[in-house]
Order: structure tokens, then sequence, then C-alpha cells
């Protein structure tokens, strides 16, 4: 985070994370729809598509004199752009963990959280965390991760935040982004 009394600025980063297709991007571009700023959002796309890289955007509020800039990435979910993901991360103030909630797509998650957990080291404990437990709109209810589960095979304890989303219809996107929000700490 940055803080400039002098410019009466405050900016900070947060990054989407997940493993590949589980509505990091999608996410991101509803929440960018919902303020009207979609067409400041930059992606880069496979020709399918999917994020290439990153999608990066900028969302400003103010609050009395101040200007509040929320710098939004999503990091790639695809292994062949795996070493982008550190670059993604760096510096960022909070992390919302995007779940994909198919059963049979538990591995990528937790291969991603673990991946998540190691290039952060010790920070992982300073730096906010809640966690989107997304397409929570599929019919087959049976198939999909409870909280419960996720607690147990992440080893989170109640402190981390989980909400149920539904990336493609904005459930509860806007509700985590101002979660993860409240969460940040000035350092």
């Amino acid at each position: 985070m940055i803080i400039d009394c002098g410019k009466h600025l405050i900016m900070c980063k947060l990054v989407w994370w997940g493993p590949a297709m589980s509505g990091k991007s999608t996410s991101v571009k509803y929440l960018f729809k919902y303020y009207n700023k979609l067409d400041s959002l930059k992606s880069i796309e496979t020709g399918a598509g999917r994020t290439l890289f990153f999608d990066f955007g900028e969302l400003t509020f103010l609050k009395g004199n101040w200007r509040i800039c929320i710098n939004i990435w999503s990091s790639t979910g695809q292994n062949f752009y795996a070493e982008t993901r550190p670059t993604v991360l760096s510096g960022t103030d909070g992390i919302i963990f995007v779940v994909d909630a198919q059963r049979e797509l538990l591995n990528d998650n937790i291969e991603s959280w673990s991946e998540l957990k190691q290039i952060l080291g010790d920070r992982i404990n300073k730096i906010p965390i809640i966690f989107c437990l997304n397409k929570w709109d599929l019919q087959n209810q049976a198939n999909l991760i409870t909280e419960d589960e996720l607690r147990h095979y992440f080893k989170i304890d109640n402190k981390h935040k989980i909400f149920k989303t539904v990336a493609t219809e904005g459930f509860n996107i806007h509700e985590s982004f101002l979660y993860i929000l409240n969460s940040i700490k000035v350092q």
C-alpha cells in the first residue's frame, strides 16, 4: 500500500488468484462492469479468450479530499505461463482466491493454493486472503465442494472468509471485493 499525504492519494493492489478456468477474469470483468469501467480493464488473452498473462485495471474512488486507487490484477491459471504469476503477486495488499467449486477440480484448486503458499512463504499470514467458491450455480449441487471441505483441504480456519459466488452473474463478486478492501490494514 502506498499512502502519499501530499497528493492525498492511497494506492493498493489486489490480486485474483486460482486455477485455470475458475472464474478469475470473469469476476474481475464483472467488477469493472459494475463500476462502469469495463473499457479501462486491460487483458492479454489467447485467441480463445483465455487469460494469457494477466488482466489489469484500476478503480479510483474519492473519499473526502483523498483519492483511493485500487490496482486490480488477475493471474493466469494456465501452467504454461506459471512464470508470470510471482510477478503478478509482487506488492499485493490482498488476494481473492477463486476456487472452482466443481469437486472433480479439487486437485487443481489444491495445487494452485500450494503454489500461492510457496510463492508467498511467510508473507501468506500477513496478507488478507479471502476465498470465492465459484460456480455455485451449477445444477449438480452434490458435485460441489462445500465450505467445510474447502477449509479441510486447504487447511484454513474460520478467520478466512469464504463467499459462494457466481462470477458469470456477478453473485457475491462486489461483496467479496468490498470485504477484501476492508480487510487491508495500513502497515
